[in-house]
């Protein structure tokens, strides 16, 4: 395994390691934890799971909820196990190393009540492709396509269970089409500002697999205040 380094989250009541020159997971993962927002007993199913972090906050956050992490990329899923285990929770996260296009109810514990994914949300054929394969894998569409990513969702997810995603704001329509397609019906989007006077970059979106038109819009989430801190609700996010 390459060289790793250690992050600390919730004043070191996680400890988080992560390759020194691969994929790292940004403050778009931090997000869509917090957003996700599951309810307590929750069977939650993380798409892309990475270096585990994601499935880490939720488990920290909410005790009573049970964690699948599938990840495609084998150095990145053995971290992501490495991390569960060293923060001593097993007994709440399991983390697979496979793809989410062959994954079936039988290799978790059946269907979920809450799918979320950071998925890599460039083309393949748009932009320059990062040299470092494990970050071209986790940002391009590679291995994993939207497409993917939520037809997984639908096919594991129970009747009116939940898929949460952040994704580029450019990319919007792309997901409401693919969602509704799929069955999961789009029923609330959060813009993403780095700042209050800036356009959003990214949309956090919820959808219900099986649910009733009705979409709602939330008020802009904002990263930065004027004096470059973060916003108080950001704030929140970070803290324990």
């Amino acid at each position: 395994m390459k060289s790793l380094t250690t992050d600390s989250f919730f004043n070191g009541s996680i400890q988080v390691k992560q390759n020194r020159s691969g994929y790292r997971f940004s403050m778009d993962a931090v997000l869509l934890a917090w957003y996700a927002d599951p309810n307590p007993d929750d069977t939650i199913l993380d798409l892309g799971t990475g270096c585990g972090i994601i499935p880490m906050i939720l488990a920290y956050r909410h005790p009573e909820v049970n964690i699948y992490g599938i990840e495609v990329q084998s150095e990145l899923a053995n971290i992501a196990n490495l991390n569960i285990t060293e923060n001593g929770m097993e007994d709440q996260i399991t983390i697979l190393w496979k793809d989410m296009k062959t994954l079936k109810h039988e290799d978790i514990s059946g269907p979920v009540d809450l799918a979320i994914s950071n998925p890599p949300f460039r083309k393949s054929t748009s932009g320059r492709i990062n040299p470092n394969q494990q970050r071209a894998i986790a940002r391009h569409e590679i291995k994993t396509t939207l497409n993917d990513v939520i037809e997984t969702a639908r096919r594991m997810l129970k009747t009116s269970g939940r898929l949460v995603m952040i994704y580029p704001a450019t990319r919007m329509t792309d997901v409401l089409t693919q969602m509704r397609t799929s069955g999961i019906e789009p029923k609330s989007i959060r813009m993403v500002h780095s700042a209050k006077n800036t356009e959003g970059k990214m949309i956090l979106v919820e959808g219900k697999k099986g649910g009733h038109s009705g979409l709602k819009i939330g008020s802009p989430l904002i990263i930065y205040q004027e004096n470059g801190s973060y916003s108080d609700e950001v704030e929140k996010i970070f803290k324990p």
